[in-house]
């Protein structure tokens, strides 16, 4: 019965490992606000989400570390598409639990000085019930587009990297199409 028992638990523990995790806040959910040290092109600057709503969507994605394989392809990515972001009024920010000295190097090298990339402390990580990693207050890979109303309008959680920049580059798209009269709705 005992051998029984523990087989099951390993075949339990095996598929939650195998299955993506899935973040907690959901689409409709209001975006918990945060300011937080962040780097763009190697500079140091303060990150207001509710500053930066204002300009239109954000797409916040949370990486485990920079400097590790995944998380620079996804950094190398979500750089080639700043700018297709950029023209539809949103702005990307990628979220580690990162000193900000080692993301003034990754906001260079790899994110290209095209967007910024901020420090996500274990709380804000817990605001936005993001997976933790293997690694204790390392957050897994998890993207959310929000609306400039500070709605989640899209949420894709998966340790790989493939998903992330297509499925947020399709929400904006969707929203800016939605809210497009020419500007789009929270834009100035």
């Amino acid at each position: 019965m005992r051998l029984f028992s523990l087989a099951a638990a390993t075949m339990a523990a095996t598929i939650a490992l195998a299955s993506p995790a899935l973040a907690a806040l959901a689409v409709g959910a209001t975006a918990p606000v945060f300011t937080t040290k962040a780097s763009l092109a190697g500079k140091p600057f303060d990150f207001a989400l509710a500053s930066a709503l204002k300009k239109g969507p954000v797409v916040l994605y949370f990486f485990p570390a920079a400097f590790t394989p995944g998380c620079t392809v996804e950094a190398n990515a979500f750089a080639e598409a700043t700018d297709d972001f950029a023209k539809m009024g949103a702005t990307v920010i990628g979220m580690s639990n990162d000193p900000i000295e080692k993301l003034n190097e990754f906001s260079v090298k790899e994110c290209r000085n095209k967007f910024a990339v901020g420090v996500a402390d274990k709380a804000l990580i817990d605001k936005y019930d993001v997976p933790l990693a293997m690694m204790p207050s390392r957050s897994n890979r998890t993207s959310y587009v929000i609306a400039p109303d500070g709605k989640i309008i899209f949420v894709h959680s998966e340790m790989a990297p493939k998903g992330h920049i297509t499925g947020t580059l399709a929400a904006v798209k969707s929203w800016h199409a939605a809210h497009a009269g020419g500007k789009a709705k929270g834009t100035k």
